[in-house]
């Protein structure tokens, strides 16, 4: 469930930046695309179904940009479209550039820099660094501006971004790094250079807030200074997914089963890790507050330690545990079979990362606005997963 005017407040708070481009991948429904086109928020692609999926929402990659591919790889399908449309390539790898020029001459691109190191809240959302498969090695920058000439691409723009999670002692170092790798005399006159994502939101009450507008000056310190060393005015990009959409959105579950096994207490929801996978990929903490079955709101209730767990057949589908798979507790209020549990803050990487795991039907997607709830995806049906394998 997705509150709208949640996301249009975070777009606010953006718009100092040139370009807003909205990382798709963190809640890729077409209907919240066409939010982001109507508060002009462009888009970012990271595969051929993300790229239909723009064009649906009302992208027009005849426009400046609206849609950029970012990938380390083509396939044969992606390239093809990418070719057809026009669309421009965020590039991550030097096969691709070699894939892309040597049949889509003038083709408009961006280079993804690794600037050899990275951050993130969680050594799998780290996007940097020597472990980090993203991204053209900052070593192999000067190779790749000579292919690109090679093969006539216009190069546009270059691209930064280390991993998820603001700390902004390594956000410096990102823009110390651009500094140090645009400010080359091999480097062409680019017209945009992009921070990346990766802002965090307070999913603990102690969590601090990213301060956007600090966010900005650091960054726009560093396009002034490529403004001055190339004598022209280059625009300045963010590209967030997890800070527009995350705090919008809820899992809502139910009670199914409570079970009492030595001083652990169980409670098992109809929801798994199919549903949202982040607690068991990341260790990520969700907030989970409490319905009953009549309505009521339960947080001002007694509670206790819980272990809340799904109902899929693994032993790891439990929503209240570390990033080192070590289970541990919420202290919820104590619930019934029928109450509700509400997960908070899962408008990024839920529905998107969701998957048919123990063929498990994907539950449906609502949006509100002005207090009004729409459906924007259906409950799938099972014989939709089984039509897929019956010809």
């Amino acid at each position: 469930l997705y509150c709208v005017e949640n996301i249009k407040n975070k777009i606010l708070q953006l718009k100092k930046f040139d370009i807003i481009r909205f990382a798709q991948k963190s809640c890729s429904n077409i209907n919240i695309l066409k939010i982001m086109r109507h508060e002009g928020v462009k888009v970012d692609a990271i595969s051929l179904g993300e790229i239909e999926r723009a064009l649906i929402a009302g992208y027009d990659p005849k426009k400046n940009n609206d849609i950029v591919f970012t990938s380390d790889i083509f396939d044969t399908q992606t390239l093809k479209r990418v070719i057809e449309l026009n669309i421009t390539v965020n590039i991550g790898s030097m096969d691709m550039i070699h894939q892309l020029g040597s049949i889509s001459k003038g083709h408009n691109i961006w280079l993804r820099i690794n600037p050899g190191f990275g951050h993130g809240h969680n050594k799998k959302t780290n996007t940097g660094g020597e472990t980090s498969k993203h991204g053209i090695w900052y070593k192999d920058l000067k190779k790749s501006i000579y292919y690109i000439k090679k093969y006539n691409l216009n190069l546009i723009g270059i691209h930064m971004h280390i991993g998820s999670g603001v700390n902004y002692y390594h956000l410096q170092k990102v823009c110390n790094s651009m500094l140090n790798n645009v400010l080359q005399p091999y480097m062409p006159k680019i017209n945009i250079i992009s921070a990346g994502g990766g802002l965090s939101i307070p999913y603990k009450k102690n969590d601090i807030k990213v301060n956007t507008n600090h966010y900005f000056t650091l960054w726009n310190n560093t396009r002034n200074i490529i403004n001055n060393f190339f004598k022209k005015n280059v625009q300045l990009e963010i590209e967030p997914g997890r800070f527009l959409v995350a705090e919008s959105g809820i899992l809502i579950c139910q009670v199914c089963a409570i079970k009492n096994i030595k001083k652990r207490k169980f409670v098992i929801v109809d929801a798994g890790f199919n549903d949202l996978i982040r607690p068991v990929m990341y260790g990520s903490y969700h907030y989970i507050s409490a319905i009953s079955s009549k309505g009521e709101d339960m947080s001002n209730n007694s509670k206790i330690a819980t272990i809340v767990a799904g109902p899929l057949c693994e032993s790891g589908d439990i929503f209240t545990q570390i990033d080192n798979g070590e289970i541990s507790y919420f202290m919820l209020p104590i619930v019934k079979i029928g109450d509700y549990l509400i997960f908070h803050d899962t408008g990024a990487y839920g529905a998107s990362m969701s998957s048919n795991y123990n063929s498990r039907p994907l539950i449906p997607e609502i949006l509100i606005e002005n207090n009004i709830p729409k459906i924007i995806r259906r409950r799938q049906k099972i014989q939709e997963l089984i039509n897929l394998e019956l010809f």
